[in-house]
């Protein structure tokens, strides 16, 4: 107890107050995870305000073998920012660095630090007549390092890519506690392996992003948003093509769910409608965007394309947003998915992907596949079907006792999951991490070549393996 309280007068004397605290009303609030599945313990929780300050509290850490948990918004789905129940480990929050360090609008670029919220960073590049390309649900807390710590995709994976497209340059702490700098926005640099990339989606595990150099685009002139409502998800397939021939480079958007998690919403938001006055099995969700003068031509677009498509029978019947208060109203239906899930009872989520073109056929074969092997479930799927990934849950009986149905049959659910998927030729973890809710899971079904690679330079960056344990490397 002496070495733990030696190491924590110290972590108060480096942070101060503001920085450092034991506080139980103040930590306990950020040792379980949004879903509410993980809860854990920490020996304190750390905040400081600069990168200089989490390279001392590092070392000093390594000093005492005192384990690190990065945390940023703490709105991960995998359980990845939540320290273990040991109460050995600190959480390191980054939520006090949130400093916009520079945006350059002629070369689009922004530095930021790590704690920025992205819904802070949206709208600062609106005030420069710019955007970054990424959006999600979860907005208004998720932070710019635990974005790029998990890999997050988001609603327009499909035009532009992941976190990982969207960095250009990074700043971390290492184990050791050297800071590494590769802040530069450089278009080419062939000096030896690009560090920056390894550090992307490793979860905390290799080393804390305290801050990064990220691509912004034009602001978009305007926007196009429908929905349509689709007899079956392999329809949604032949639709999404439809849209992307007749759309090309303006197809922003394309997402998919289907009638019961629409209702689920609906049934959540109480100022919430439905779009379309009949229901349909299925619904697609379709944004066009525009930054040049063709965005007058949107509407005309949007109109042609569902005209087409009613013709060849892909859709059921659509509506295009009248404003942009309606298209907002559409996306918030999207957006409000998982907390009107997590109103109904518990569930089993598992974020996956499969081969594109691979993707309706494994939904429509999965989901009966599911609840004839666990009666009385419910399979569902949602998401973003151009991209190859779907949010694939399993709802649980209505009887079921959350918290007990998780551990016991919620698990064996899952297992089927994932071995069906990896039957697919697909990913257990497509835009979420894999954190400590897969991490066996991981260790189960990955390629044994490429589990050996991970663990190797684990070891090698992290020996001691005192950042976040537990998490994204399966034991050997």
């Amino acid at each position: 107890m002496t070495g733990k309280s030696n190491f924590l007068d110290c972590a108060s004397d480096l942070l101060g107050k503001q920085g450092f605290t034991c506080d139980p009303e103040l930590v306990q609030p950020w040792l379980t995870d949004w879903r509410g599945r993980y809860t854990g313990a920490a020996l304190g929780m750390a905040s400081p305000a600069s990168t200089r300050e989490v390279a001392d509290l590092v070392k000093l850490c390594s000093v005492h073998e005192v384990a690190i948990v990065p945390q940023g918004g703490n709105s991960g789905m995998s359980g990845g920012a939540t320290p273990d129940a040991s109460g050995n480990a600190i959480v390191l929050s980054l939520r006090r660095m949130d400093t916009i360090r520079a945006i350059d609008a002629e070369d689009m670029t922004v530095t930021c630090d790590a704690g920025v919220i992205l819904q802070n960073l949206h709208e600062l590049a609106a005030e420069h007549r710019l955007r970054f390309p990424l959006t999600l649900g979860g907005k208004g807390s998720a932070t710019i390092g635990g974005l790029i710590s998990t890999n997050a995709g988001g609603t327009q994976v499909l035009r532009h890519g992941t976190m990982r497209a969207q960095v250009i340059g990074l700043e971390a702490v290492m184990p050791d506690g050297q800071i590494f700098n590769s802040l530069t926005p450089l278009k080419k640099d062939n000096r030896g392996f690009d560090l920056k990339q390894m550090l992307i989606g490793s979860e905390g595990t290799l080393g804390v992003v305290t801050a990064a150099t990220l691509r912004l685009l034009p602001e978009i002139s305007g926007r196009t948003v429908f929905w349509a409502g689709l007899q079956s998800i392999t329809n949604a397939r032949k639709f999404l093509l439809h849209c992307q021939k007749a759309a090309g480079d303006h197809l922003e958007g394309f997402e998919v769910m289907p009638a019961h998690s629409l209702q689920a919403v609906l049934d959540h938001l109480p100022d919430a409608r439905a779009p379309l006055a009949a229901r349909s099995n299925w619904n697609a969700l379709v944004e066009l965007v525009s930054n040049d003068a063709k965005t007058a031509d949107l509407p005309e677009i949007a109109e042609n394309i569902l005209a087409s498509a009613l013709e060849q029978e892909l859709i059921e019947d659509a509506t295009i947003a009248a404003s942009e208060t309606q298209a907002e109203a559409f996306w918030l239906l999207r957006d409000s998915i998982s907390p009107a899930e997590r109103a109904i009872g518990p569930a089993m989520q598992h974020d996956i992907s499969v081969p594109v073109d691979k993707m309706a056929r494994f939904v429509e074969t999965a989901v009966p596949q599911v609840e004839a092997r666990f009666p009385d479930s419910r399979a569902i799927a949602f998401g973003h079907l151009g991209d190859g990934n779907v949010h694939f849950h399993v709802l649980a009986p209505p009887r079921a006792v959350a918290g007990e149905w998780e551990i016991e049959e919620g698990k064996q659910i899952s297992m089927f999951v994932h071995d069906l998927v990896t039957e697919w030729g697909g990913s257990i973890s497509a835009e979420h991490g894999i954190g400590q809710m897969k991490v066996d899971e991981l260790g189960r079904l990955a390629d044994p070549v490429a589990l050996s690679l991970m663990r190797s330079v684990k070891q090698a960056l992290d020996p001691k393996g005192l950042f976040n344990p537990g998490k994204l490397i399966p034991r050997g």
